[in-house]
């Protein structure tokens, strides 16, 4: 079995696409915040979903994702980069002309909070979260790029133009399984999962 997450409207044939609406060629419609009744996944692909949960919802997603997976098992996960957002979107205030000013604040808001956007990770954040959840592999790819066959050209969202060493969206496989014990990720992340919540 093959999961698509946060199919919407461009379901992947072949593959158990899954939705919370029930958009056409959607196989299942689930909120995936209330867990996968899934056992023995294949593999899982999440192209910009992952930023349209809480702190604490992608979290336990992450975590179920590595549950329902063999343990052979891929996911696939592509979601906006922070680090580009801060980059291309904001500079120092004082390097910024008043109108700059007011379209940076603006921008910068959209991008965390517009589409429906609730936490956007960067590179640290997000492998720290998959590493927390089980997964003991970690590859960064090209848009559109996999050694995996099943999981090549899936990415459909468009991409924008990086900066160097920060490419506009986060591209990763992980598999493996790794065990998961209570450390510096947890009690640092600990107030902010409170935070990020519910908002």
């Amino acid at each position: 079995m093959k999961l698509h997450i946060g199919a919407g409207t461009s379901p992947i044939a072949g593959w158990t696409n899954v939705d919370i609406l029930p958009y056409p060629g959607v196989d299942a419609i689930l909120d995936v915040t209330q867990g996968l009744p899934f056992t023995d996944v294949e593999m899982i692909f999440a192209e910009h979903f992952l930023e349209h949960l809480t702190l604490a919802d992608g979290l336990r997603f992450l975590a179920d994702c590595r549950r329902v997976l063999n343990d052979d098992g891929v996911l696939r996960v592509s979601t906006p980069n922070l680090d580009w957002v801060w980059l291309t979107h904001y500079k120092p205030p004082t390097d910024m002309t008043p109108d700059e000013q007011l379209l940076g604040c603006l921008e910068i808001n959209r991008a965390f909070h517009g589409w429906g956007h609730r936490f956007l990770y960067n590179r640290r954040m997000l492998r720290s979260a998959l590493e927390r959840s089980g997964f003991r592999d970690f590859v960064e790819c090209e848009y559109g790029r996999s050694a995996h066959a099943a999981l090549n050209g899936l990415e459909r969202h468009e991409l924008s133009d990086g900066v160097p060493g920060s490419p506009s969206v986060l591209i990763v496989e992980v598999s493996g399984r790794l065990a998961v014990e209570t450390g510096p990720f947890d009690t640092a992340i600990a107030p902010y999962v409170r935070d990020f919540g519910t908002n």
